[in-house]
């Protein structure tokens, strides 16, 4: 369940996380899945400036992969579907 003002996931994302059976919407547990299955990532609340240039509030960064996301929610839950196996 998320709080009034959290941003809701966009589509795609949202629908990747049904597929793979991933009920869980909120920060926290989204942040405590991808810790299981990610050893290491950075998440960046870019300055302002930044955020007009690329069009987005949050960057994740882990290995050689990054994301640009709107929300912390949907950071950990690009990078979580990232680091998962591909599903079969």
């Amino acid at each position: 369940m998320q709080p009034q003002n959290a941003p809701a996931l966009p589509a795609d994302v949202d629908a990747a996380l049904e597929a793979r059976r991933i009920a869980v919407r909120d920060e926290v547990a989204l942040r405590q899945l991808l810790e299981q299955h990610l050893p290491g990532y950075t998440l960046y609340r870019l300055p302002p400036a930044a955020a007009r240039r690329w069009k987005c509030k949050y960057r994740i960064m882990f290995e050689a992969t990054y994301f640009d996301c709107q929300s912390v929610v949907e950071a950990y839950a690009r990078a979580l579907l990232a680091s998962l196996p591909a599903p079969e």
